[in-house]
């Protein structure tokens, strides 16, 4: 059973203060979704969750330690999907991600063999998720993982999620698509 606390996190972009006081703890198993306007924030904090942007101020957690004393193990802990797709288009789609379970998951094995520049955006979007799900890190922060999916991908997504969470997963994901997550938490910058 893991546990990630935030208490009172800030983060400037430049000059400007992005947000202050933002606090929040999740344990294994649970989904928080970062909701909020175009430049509120939402992309920062997941930025400062995963060590990749300088915290302000305030403390991250895990298990009760600093999550980003030792960057190199927390980066081992965090599977890490960004606005861009994380794909290497000379490469197929299986030397992007070996992991065949991965990408049958995302309904991609058949695409297996095909260079990853013949992918539509959605497609690509899904290999993304597929790296995710290879990765088999405890803590997901995913920053609008259904951009350029489709209805049945959404689909896919949402059960990958539940999956993860099923087997003691935590989940960070901002998104202006509704998801249906019972069981999420919400937090709104």
């Amino acid at each position: 059973m893991h546990l990630l606390t935030a208490a009172n996190l800030a983060i400037f972009r430049g000059e400007r203060l992005v947000f202050r006081d933002i606090s929040f703890s999740l344990r294994s198993g649970e989904f928080l979704v970062l909701r909020g306007a175009n430049g509120a924030g939402k992309s920062s904090l997941l930025r400062g969750i995963a060590g990749l942007t300088k915290l302000a101020a305030g403390t991250l957690n895990w298990d009760g330690e600093n999550a980003l004393e030792d960057l190199p193990t927390h980066a081992k802990r965090i599977a890490w999907l960004g606005h861009l797709d994380a794909v290497k288009p000379a490469l197929t789609v299986k030397e992007n991600v070996p992991a065949l379970a991965a990408l049958r998951s995302v309904g991609l094995q058949a695409y297996a063999e095909l260079p990853a520049r013949l992918l539509s955006a959605g497609q690509k979007r899904r290999l993304s998720l597929a790296r995710v799900i290879a990765a088999k890190a405890p803590l997901w922060l995913l920053d609008e993982p259904t951009t350029a999916l489709d209805g049945a991908s959404i689909g896919r997504f949402m059960e990958c999620c539940e999956a993860h969470r099923a087997q003691g997963g935590m989940i960070i994901a901002s998104t202006h698509t509704p998801l249906e997550f019972s069981t999420a938490k919400t937090l709104t910058l």
